[in-house]
Order: structure tokens, then C-alpha cells, then sequence
């Protein structure tokens, strides 16, 4: 048998001392104090062994309240290696409030929104018409018939139109009207026996800047993406790429992309305040400047498109020329922004109200057209500044046949003012 030297016991021995000692303190028979505290973490057992109250104590009691601690105790809780008890984990999910209003808004109204793909014609170098992918956008299904309100730059030009429904089934749509000076259209599709989810229209004329809105829709062909932020701004122009100034419109910071446009812009009740239209961004991406026509405008217009096909509106009986530098400098007009009456339409409202138009003595050529000259020039319609043919249909947007504006003209250097009946407007003024 080995025989150990007494050097050799007596390392042993504190060996199995230190081995029995942290074996004590990982299971909690042994406490070390805590820095600044000589008792450490107090324990909320009594003599007899119950747990006493719940309290909440502070680690490092007489430290800088820098290094203080608040440390949770718990009836249930789990001992720790220090002594003290910590609140169990919770693994069920929780939601803030604004969570869940989103959640709600979101699973209430996303399957309302659809998926729309247009395919137009183009011609290739046979001059042969052929099909071409066209636009993709977003639009709110706002009847259980099937009708879908989206933008009209959407589906413009379109020959055929495809509808995705929220549960990935594809179904023909076809145009039913638009709203070219509102960037509005409205489609159908055939629901076959479908419940379909209704997206309400709510109010745009109570808004806030700084309320929060929701914005549902397809960017980048992504179904049905919520977006949120708060409307930043109201009452804005907005002059579209063809020159049209689309009025008071939404300003929101809620992320609008390609394929975002149709879509409804909602409040936190889930109304939709207004239909998502066009961006301002130098990249093609959001920058957080979005616009949205205020559904106020839609509610106005959407009964007449599904109706007519089209909006109808008041027209002045008038042949306007737009005023560009050579003509005010070669007829030395006296304003160089308006529209020069070029002629009256034969017993037309501008006439019997009192408005001149050019005279057939004084027609020049300008290029293709013959202009008429010694006329009024218009420069101002129902209160709305009128510098180009736009201003004049943003000016006449709300007006319907039979309703009397008030004209205002340059006669000469004479300022005057006319009252107009409106009548309506002709299908060669319809905006395109």
C-alpha cells in the first residue's frame, strides 16, 4: 500500500474544504454579503419556513444611488443563486395598446384590399398591337358587389385588368369610370357568391395633423403591407405630372411605395380618410412624404363615375387660349398669365352672361391653331386664381351644371366681373 507524506494529507484536506465549499454555495447553504449591505439580499422566508409578502428592496443600499438596484421579490418566484426572488418569465405575448389597435385595424379591414395588374396595347415595329405589361397598384373594395376604388393612373389605359383577392384567387376586373382631375377610378369584378370585406369610407373634413393613420397595400407586389404614421400636413395642391392640380390633399409620413397607390389611407377605427396616390421622393422610394386624396373628394365623385362612367361638371361656353410670351408680346396684352377668350360659343352661357370674344378681323396663326384676338382674358374663376387651362378645370372641379361662379376678366386694361350659369361640360373639354 502507498503511504502519503504529511504534506501530501494536508493538501488533500483543503482540497476537499474548498470542493465542499463551493458545492455549499451553489446550493444556496452558504450567502455571501453584497457590497454596501452587510445582511446581502434579505430573504422573504420566515422561522417557519412560508414565504412572507412581496417587496421590492434595494440591492446596494448606502451605495450612490447610481449603483442601487431595484430588485423584485416574488411569492413564485425561482431562488437565485444570491438569494433572491425574481418575477417568473411570462411567455404568452403581450401588445401595447398602439399595437393593438394596429393589429385590430389590420385583421379587420387587409382583406379589402386587392391586388390590381393592368396589361395596355403597344405596337411593335410591324406597327401590330400587342400586350404589355401594364400598371400595378392597390385598391379598396368598397361594395359587396364588387366594386374597387383605386387611382385612375392605375388603370389608365388599360385593356385588361386583373383583381387579386386576399385569398391569392385571381379574378377579371373591368373599368367601370375614372376621375382624371381627382386621380380616381373605380373597377369591378364579379364576387361569384363571395363575402367580401367592405372597406368604409369615413370623413376627411375632421382631421388632425399629428393623428395617426394606417396605410394598406401591395409595394413592390408585396400583399397587402401595413404601414403607419401620422398625417403630417392638410389641405395641400399637389400638381400631377400632367399638369392637373389635385386640391387638398393628405400629407402623411406613413411609408407609400410603388404599388401603395389606390390603397386606403385609414384612421385608428379603421375608416378610410383617404386613398394613397403619389409620393414625393428624388430616389422612387418613400422618403416619408406621401400624399392621399381625402375621401371626401371620393364620396363626392364615386357615386357619378359608377353611374356615368364619368364625373359630370359645369363648363363655361368658351374657346380658351392659353396666354404664352409670344402672344401677350405680339398683342401687347395687359396680364401675361390667363386664359384669352378666343371665342363665345352662339348663345352659350359666357355670351348671354356678357363675356367678349375675339374677333374673326384680328385671327392669327399659331402654328396649327387660329387665334382669335380683342377678347376678355379670364383670370380668375369661383375664387380660384386662373393662370392656365389646369386652373381653370381645378377651378370648375366641384361645380355642377346650372350653378352660377362668378368670372373675373381683363377687358382691355378694365377689370370686370360676370355671374355664370354653368353648363356642361362637352366631351372635347373632358380632361385626358
Amino acid at each position: 500500500m502507498r503511504r502519503y507524506s504529511g504534506t501530501q494529507t494536508l493538501l488533500f484536506g483543503l482540497l476537499c474544504t474548498v470542493l465542499l465549499f463551493l458545492f455549499a454555495l451553489g446550493f444556496g447553504w452558504i450567502r455571501l454579503p453584497i457590497e454596501g449591505s452587510p445582511t446581502g439580499i434579505s430573504s422573504t422566508e420566515n422561522t417557519t419556513g412560508a414565504s412572507a409578502p412581496s417587496v421590492v428592496t434595494t440591492v446596494g443600499e448606502g451605495l450612490p444611488p447610481s449603483r442601487q438596484l431595484l430588485q423584485p421579490q416574488n411569492l413564485e418566484g425561482d431562488r437565485s443563486p444570491l438569494g433572491g426572488n425574481f418575477l417568473p418569465v411570462n411567455n404568452g405575448t403581450r401588445y401595447t395598446e398602439d399595437e393593438q389597435v394596429n393589429i385590430r385595424v389590420y385583421e379587420q379591414r387587409n382583406e379589402g384590399v386587392v391586388n390590381i395588374t393592368t396589361e395596355v396595347l403597344a405596337f411593335n415595329w410591324f406597327l401590330e398591337p400587342v400586350p404589355r405589361e401594364g400598371s400595378t397598384g392597390s385598391g379598396s373594395i368598397i361594395d359587396p358587389r364588387g366594386y374597387v376604388l383605386t387611382n385612375n393612373h392605375v388603370v389608365e389605359k388599360a385593356y385588361k385588368v386583373q383583381v387579386a383577392l386576399a385569398d391569392g384567387t385571381q379574378v377579371e376586373g373591368e373599368v367601370v369610370g375614372a376621375d382624371p382631375e381627382n386621380d380616381l377610378a373605380v373597377i369591378k369584378f364579379d364576387p361569384k357568391g363571395r363575402k367580401l370585406t367592405i372597406i368604409p369610407m369615413g370623413s376627411s373634413s375632421n382631421l388632425k395633423i399629428g393623428q395617426r393613420v394606417l396605410a394598406i397595400g401591395n409595394p413592390f407586389a408585396f400583399d397587402r403591407t401595413l404601414t403607419t404614421g401620422i398625417i403630417s400636413g392638410l389641405g395641400r395642391p399637389i400638381r400631377t405630372d400632367k399638369g392637373l392640380v389635385i386640391q387638398n390633399m393628405i400629407q402623411t409620413d406613413a411609408s407609400i411605395n410603388p404599388g401603395n397607390s389606390g390603397g386606403p389611407l385609414l384612421d385608428t377605427q379603421g375608416n378610410m380618410v383617404g386613398i394613397n396616390t403619389m409620393i414625393y421622393s428624388p430616389s422612387g422610394g418613400s422618403v416619408g412624404i406621401g400624399f392621399a386624396v381625402p375621401v371626401d373628394t371620393a364620396k363626392r365623385v364615386v357615386p357619378e363615375i359608377i353611374k356615368y362612367g364619368k364625373v359630370v361638371r359645369g363648363w363655361i361656353d368658351i374657346v380658351p387660349v392659353q396666354l404664352f410670351p409670344a402672344l401677350v408680346e405680339y398683342a401687347k396684352l395687359p396680364v401675361d398669365r390667363g386664359l384669352l377668350v378666343s371665342r363665345t360659343i352662339p348663345g352659350g352661357n359666357a355670351e348671354k352672361a356678357g363675356i367678349k370674344g375675339g374677333s374673326r378681323s384680328e385671327a392669327v396663326r399659331y402654328g396649327n391653331s387660329i387665334i382669335y384676338l380683342g377678347g376678355d382674358i379670364i383670370v380668375e374663376v369661383d375664387g380660384t386664381k386662373v393662370g392656365s387651362l389646369a386652373d381653370l378645370y381645378v377651378a370648375l372641379e366641384d361645380n355642377k351644371p346650372g350653378e352660377t361662379v362668378v368670372v373675373v376678366v381683363y377687358r382691355g386694361k378694365t377689370r370686370r366681373e360676370f355671374k355664370v350659369t354653368l353648363s356642361q361640360r362637352p366631351e372635347k373639354f373632358q380632361w385626358e
